[in-house]
């Protein structure tokens, strides 16, 4: 926990690898629509196994390296999750622009995922483009699919504290504090069932 709140403008490391829906797979029937669909499933495969690699160089700093495997993911397999994390290399390397534009790639691969709405909003926060940021981040905040959950809200308090609305600032500092704690007591709640071997 303590990486993502040092972190609080990026994505989080520990939510890196987990993967929304497979890539379309081909409604065909018969034997060469079975072998096209096994096809897919071996190239989504490669894909992840090549993310997980370009994950591990951008985590070293191999900045270049990380971008390479990213785009050979995205070659083999496009996902959200590629596109947010060459995005998010991009950004490290002070090419926000093009991070933005891999983010937007991501949405529409997966609209659900909500990892870029948050990090187009914390690029446009980097830029000092603050107001373009809101939309983008209340975007982050209604994506069913995104953790850490409490980011955009942290990203929103930053940005209406640079705006001097410090009421609204407060009120999303608190739903960030909120949203923290609970997933704190639900992650202490499993560790400790995990403990004892019960499931309920």
């Amino acid at each position: 926990m303590a990486t993502c709140e040092a972190r609080i403008l990026h994505p989080c490391p520990a939510a890196a690898l987990t993967f929304g829906p497979a890539p379309a797979r081909i409604e065909r029937f018969g034997s060469r629509g079975d072998r096209r669909i096994v096809g897919d499933e071996q190239r989504s495969d490669r894909a992840v196994r090549i993310l997980k690699q370009a994950y591990e160089r951008q985590m070293a700093g191999r900045l270049e390296e990380a971008v390479r495997l990213y785009q050979a993911s995205i070659a083999e397999s496009p996902t959200a999750e590629a596109h947010t994390f060459l995005g998010w290399t991009l950004s490290q390397m002070g090419r926000h622009e093009e991070a933005i534009e891999q983010c937007k790639i991501a949405i529409t691969l997966d609209p659900e995922f909500g990892n870029p709405y948050n990090d187009i909003g914390s690029y446009l926060i980097h830029l000092g483009r603050v107001d373009q940021a809101i939309p983008w981040l209340e975007l982050a905040k209604k994506a069913p699919r995104y953790e850490p959950r409490h980011f955009p809200y942290l990203n929103l308090y930053r940005v209406y504290v640079k705006l001097g609305e410090l009421d609204r600032a407060q009120r999303e500092l608190q739903q960030a504090l909120f949203i923290q704690q609970a997933l704190e007591q639900q992650t202490g709640v499993v560790e400790e069932d995990a403990g004892t071997g019960n499931v309920n």
